[in-house]
């Protein structure tokens, strides 16, 4: 599903135009970007948890040349579902 089927689909289930389900697609995705930059977490009932993680430091290597390099630690955005969503799946 592409993000327009998924406005269309999200338009016609909230009874809203796809103009209102953009702006709400958009503002979920601005809430979640902002708690994540402030390293927060946002818990979704019965959806899940979008958190930030902190990925450390590796070895690395180039697999043309072969050089070995270090990757430098980094934060990642994270999501893990929750046990209801897990459930739906498995029923």
């Amino acid at each position: 599903m592409n993000n327009k089927e998924f406005i269309s689909k999200l338009a016609k289930r909230c009874g809203i135009s796809p103009a209102e389900a953009v702006a709400g697609v958009e503002s979920f995705v601005t809430v979640i970007t902002d708690r994540l930059k402030d390293n927060d977490q946002l818990n979704v009932s019965g959806f899940g948890v979008f958190e930030v993680k902190m990925r450390n430091e590796r070895v690395s290597v180039n697999p043309k040349t072969g050089q070995r390099f270090l990757v430098p630690p980094k934060i990642v955005p994270a999501f893990r579902s929750s046990n209801k969503l897990k459930d739906k799946f498995n029923e």
